[in-house]
């Protein structure tokens, strides 16, 4: 499928871990994506505003119920993240995945809008 849409490279997708251990193994350089439905800004495009995705993206899915408060501390003290809220719904964390990376996709991919390469 891939190599149909002529996609060059694929999501990595691992098995869960501890989100410190996970944190501590990242490359730091690269944007930080964590979907939370508490975060300030209700846009999902204007949350990327001035986002450098050029070292890469790492989209986070937290839990169903969301991140508890000390772990939202933790990803905020982390660079360069984005805070990203989904919408007024709580949606499964299944759901959650997929309607991150539409979001990714339409700020930051290359479907034609001003942020594309």
């Amino acid at each position: 499928a891939a190599e149909q849409c002529g996609i060059l490279s694929l999501a990595e997708v691992h098995d869960p871990e501890p989100l410190e251990r996970w944190l501590g193994s990242r490359d730091g350089q690269r944007l930080l994506v964590f979907c939370d439905e508490d975060a300030p800004i209700a846009d999902p495009i204007a949350a990327f505003a001035g986002a450098d995705r050029t070292k890469g993206t790492d989209v986070l899915i937290g839990p169903e119920g969301g991140f508890a408060e000390d772990e939202r501390a933790l990803l905020l003290k982390q660079p360069h993240v984005v805070r990203l809220a989904l919408g007024p719904r709580i949606l499964r964390a299944d759901t959650a995945a997929v309607a991150a990376l539409a979001v990714v996709q339409t700020a930051l991919g290359d479907w034609g809008g001003q942020n594309a390469r």
